[in-house]
């Protein structure tokens, strides 16, 4: 039994990275001027060159140690402790902290919908006014 660990598949690290950030291999591909078979390719591969490397991990706004060196583990390590940090925050508390009142800003967008809803019938009436007022020349 060979006690040689497993090497780090930075092809696999680069997609959890771009999936993690909400991208697609297409945006990553435009970033960095190759194509999006090209992206799916490099993922697939356990090694990436060097220089690819670098215009990747800028491409993604992280450093190259941190896609040579990611893993799952860190992952959920960040977000629990960043989840821990805000969720207390200082006062106890367990759940989100409103600095407003969701109530009344559901009301301000509901009054900001009418509004934009009067405003578009008007403009539909004002368009038919002056259509009809062009067929009757």
């Amino acid at each position: 039994m060979s006690t040689a660990t497993k090497p780090k598949h930075i092809g696999r690290n680069i997609s959890r990275i771009r999936e993690l950030k909400g991208m697609k291999q297409e945006i990553l591909a435009e970033a960095i001027g190759i194509s999006q078979q090209t992206v799916s390719s490099i993922e697939g591969s356990e090694e990436v060159d060097a220089k690819r490397l670098l215009e990747i991990a800028k491409a993604l706004g992280v450093t190259v140690e941190a896609i040579e060196n990611f893993s799952e583990q860190s992952v959920f390590n960040f977000f629990n402790n960043f989840y821990d940090n805000s969720a207390s925050n200082g006062q106890g508390a367990s759940g989100p902290v409103f600095t407003f009142n969701p109530l009344d800003k559901m009301v301000e967008l509901y009054e900001r919908l009418v509004l934009a809803e009067k405003e578009l019938v008007q403009a539909e009436k004002e368009k038919v006014a002056y259509l009809e007022k062009l067929l009757n020349k």
